[in-house]
């Protein structure tokens, strides 16, 4: 029998329709964060690339569900092999898991608990692309998204939350991502800039968000979602640890939004809608591994110290000439950073571990072994990424050419634009020209940089 089944003997765990209703909604939640991402990308970005931001973050959901499907669960949550991957033959395409079998230690079926993770698995990479904007190849991405779940993510979640996985033996702590899913795509990101570089006109032409409205409805999005994504992780309510980092979640968004708001003010000048809307996005990013951890307390100052610190981070891609387009690694990686690293100060060891941080009375012990997580994670992920990159960019390429650029990607790669207010009543360019029966044939669409 795999690791992590338990059968419905006389003395296991009995199946619960209540935390296995909760883990479905919970499910669900997550899901909506791939879209939800979606628009909050598709809404930083100029407007002739658009619907290219919607698509890189779309297509994960259809390559990473099937993938995870065939043997991404096995890989990650499998009988552990060396402490660095998983594989159960019962896994592989989901076929030896009986409806009756429940995931170890918990109430909720396998399928349940393989469904919540495919959603953390689908959002993964979608979250890599806001870095490299404008600029790859649809196809060149779907491709990135195959091996790399393959040969990074799969093997994280596995070090991070499988069963004999070496970061989890060691008792590094991540509730619900902070390592496997944020600071894992934020070095990725860095690692693919390092290759594919910086967008034609990078620190000399204006790069403003098209739609700040739609940066706020994919915030919102993320944030709702981001209540599944955490307070799901526990795998259940009965002893309210999933409560509490439901409330965590809201608390430390909350300072966030307040923290960033306020360091750009005093910076700026200004209190501006993007910086709220990344404000709170860095707060969800922060409590990710900590909030089964720390207290409501502790939750306002992981959120305020995110909100600052990553407001300062994203400025340094001007100062260090790396074109982090969307500040995936400003947000992700450095709020990953931040909120892994916090529970080692702010770990109270009563509510999802007794381990305990520096500020409650535990040393340096578990501090020492969340910086271990965050490095692992890191420099694994940054190499590994930039080596899949450099693959992909020296056989099939991955930037589109420089003229393409310029014109706009949306209708090089997927033959439409965003928003028609011709009045014909489609996006599509696909066909660029009418028929030549047709008395009103406009003429050919002209590429136009917007």
């Amino acid at each position: 029998m795999p690791p992590g089944i338990t059968t419905l003997a006389a003395d296991a765990p009995e199946l619960s329709a209540a935390n296995t209703g909760f883990m479905l909604i919970c499910s669900a939640l997550v899901m909506l964060m791939t879209p939800g991402l979606a628009f909050f990308y598709g809404g930083m970005v100029r407007v002739k690339s658009t619907l290219n931001m919607l698509m890189m973050s779309f297509i994960s959901l259809g390559i990473v569900t099937i993938l995870w499907v065939l043997y991404g669960f096995s890989l990650a949550f499998g009988s552990d092999i060396g402490s660095v991957i998983g594989w159960s033959g019962d896994y592989v395409g989901l076929s030896g898991i009986g409806l009756t079998e429940l995931w170890d230690g918990t109430t909720i079926p396998v399928y349940v608990f393989a469904a919540f993770q495919l959603m953390f698995a689908v959002l993964t990479p979608a979250l890599i692309s806001g870095a490299l904007a404008d600029r790859v190849k649809f196809t060149a991405w779907a491709l990135f998204i195959v091996l790399w779940v393959t040969i990074v993510y799969f093997p994280v979640a596995h070090w991070v939350w499988g069963s004999g996985g070496w970061l989890f033996e060691m008792g590094v702590i991540d509730f619900a991502g902070g390592t496997a899913v944020h600071i894992n795509a934020g070095a990725a990101a860095l690692g693919v800039i390092f290759v594919i570089g910086k967008r034609i006109g990078f620190k000399k032409d204006p790069m403003r968000p098209h739609s700040l409205p739609l940066v706020m409805l994919g915030a919102a999005l993320l944030w709702f979602g981001w209540f599944g994504f955490n307070a799901g992780s526990w795998l259940g309510n009965d002893d309210g640890v999933g409560a509490v980092m439901f409330l965590n979640t809201q608390v430390a968004t909350a300072a966030a939004v307040l923290g960033w708001l306020i360091y750009e003010k005093l910076r700026h000048g200004s209190f501006t809608t993007l910086g709220a809307a990344s404000g709170a996005v860095s707060g969800l990013v922060a409590i990710t591994p900590a909030g089964g951890s720390v207290s409501p307390l502790g939750a306002i100052a992981v959120g305020a110290i995110a909100g600052v610190l990553c407001a300062m981070a994203v400025g340094l891609k001007y100062k260090f000439g790396y074109d982090d387009s969307l500040d995936v690694v400003g947000v992700h990686l450095v709020g990953g950073i931040i909120g892994s690293i916090l529970v080692g100060f702010f770990a109270t060891g009563g509510v999802q571990s007794d381990a305990a941080g520096l500020f409650y009375g535990g040393g340096v012990e578990q501090l020492g072994k969340q910086i271990v997580g965050v490095v692992a994670v890191l420099a694994y992920s940054l190499v590994v990424s930039g080596l899949i990159a450099l693959v992909l960019h020296k056989t099939i390429g991955m930037r589109v050419s420089e003229d393409d650029e310029i014109s706009g990607i949306d209708q090089v790669e997927h033959a439409e634009t965003a928003y028609d207010f011709s009045g014909t009543g489609g996006g599509s360019v696909a066909r660029t020209t009418a028929p030549a029966t047709d008395p009103t044939a406009a003429p050919k669409a002209k590429k136009v940089d917007a």
